[in-house]
C-alpha cells in the first residue's frame, strides 16, 4: 500500500529534466539546445502537470520536439496548448501517438508483461479532437511531421525533419517520406512516435543523425536496480530511455523519452520518473 500510495500521489508527480550533450552538429556550428518532449496524456485537472510544462520555456530552448501522445480526454487539447504555452513561439515540430486519436480504456496492466499493445486500436474513427491539437499547433508555426517532411531554422542553421504517424495505430507510411535527407542541412532530425527498429532502421538509411521518439514511458513501473520491465513496442529494454544509439553502440543518436504522463486508467509511476529532455547539441 505505501509503494501504490508513492507511485501514484509522489512520482507521478515528481517531475524531472533530464539533459544530456550530443555531439551531432558540423564542426564550427552550435550549440543547438532542443526541448524533447512525450507523452502527456494529459486531462483538464492536472494542474501540477500544466504548471511544470509551461515553465519549461525558462530554459530558452532554440527548438521544440514533442513526440505525441500529448492528450487523454476530448477537452485537453486548450489544456495542452496552455501548458506549451510561449514554447508555441519557438521553432518546432511534432507527430501523433495513438493517444491523440482514441480515448484510452481500462486495460489490464499485467498483460504488457507478455505482449504488446499494437493492433488494439481498432476504432475506425478517432475519437479525440486531433484536428483541434494539430490545428492549434501548427497554427503557431510547428511542423507536422506524421508522415510528413519539412525544414526549419533555429539557432541559425538550417534542419531537415521527417516523421512518421504512429505505428502502433498501423498509421505510419514510412515510404511517403523515404529517400535520403537533405545533404545541405546541418542537421537531419527523424521524429517518430514509437521506436520501433524497422522504423528506426529506415531513419538510419536515410541519413538521419538524431532520432526522437516516446511512446515506452521508460517502462513506467520499474524495478530499482533492475530498471524497466517492458518497453511495449520492439525496442529492447536497455534503450526504454535515455540516450543511445541505434543500432546499438555504433549507430546513429537515439533519444526516448520516458515521457510526462501516464494513462488515466493507470495513473502510477515507480522508479521511472516523468521527464523532459533538453539536449544540447554541439559539434562532432
Amino acid at each position: 500500500m505505501a509503494a501504490l500510495g508513492y507511485a501514484t500521489l509522489i512520482e507521478r508527480n515528481w517531475f524531472t529534466l533530464r539533459r544530456y550533450e550530443v555531439p551531432v552538429l558540423p564542426p564550427g556550428t552550435g550549440p543547438v539546445r532542443l526541448l524533447h518532449i512525450s507523452d502527456a496524456h494529459l486531462t483538464p485537472g492536472r494542474r501540477r502537470l500544466i504548471s511544470w510544462l509551461r515553465a519549461l520555456d525558462e530554459l530558452d530552448p532554440d527548438l521544440v520536439v514533442n513526440t505525441g501522445d500529448s492528450i487523454a480526454h476530448p477537452q485537453a487539447v486548450p489544456a495542452f496548448l496552455d501548458a506549451l504555452g510561449p514554447l508555441l513561439d519557438r521553432p518546432g515540430a511534432f507527430v501523433f501517438g495513438s493517444n491523440d486519436l482514441y480515448s484510452p480504456r481500462p486495460k489490464n496492466p499485467a498483460r504488457y508483461l507478455w505482449r504488446s499493445s499494437a493492433g488494439e486500436h481498432r476504432r475506425d474513427v478517432p475519437d479525440l479532437p486531433w484536428e483541434k491539437l494539430r490545428d492549434g499547433m501548427t497554427a503557431a508555426g510547428w511542423l507536422d511531421l506524421n508522415n510528413r517532411r519539412g525544414s526549419l531554422h533555429a539557432a541559425g542553421l538550417n534542419i531537415a525533419l521527417a516523421g512518421v504517424h504512429d505505428s502502433h495505430a498501423k498509421r505510419d507510411r514510412y515510404e511517403r517520406i523515404a529517400g535520403p535527407a537533405s545533404p545541405s542541412a546541418a542537421l537531419r532530425l527523424g521524429v517518430l512516435h514509437s521506436p520501433e527498429p524497422r522504423l528506426l532502421d529506415q531513419f538510419v538509411t536515410d541519413g538521419y543523425e538524431l532520432l526522437l521518439a516516446g511512446h515506452t514511458h521508460g517502462g513506467q513501473l520499474c524495478l530499482p536496480w533492475y530498471g524497466t520491465l517492458v518497453t511495449n513496442c520492439g525496442l529492447d529494454r536497455q534503450r526504454a530511455r535515455g540516450l543511445h544509439r541505434h543500432p546499438a553502440e555504433t549507430g546513429t543518436w537515439l533519444h526516448v523519452s520516458a515521457g510526462l504522463g501516464t494513462s488515466p486508467w493507470a495513473p502510477a509511476r515507480f522508479a521511472c520518473r516523468p521527464e523532459a529532455t533538453l539536449l544540447t547539441l554541439v559539434a562532432r
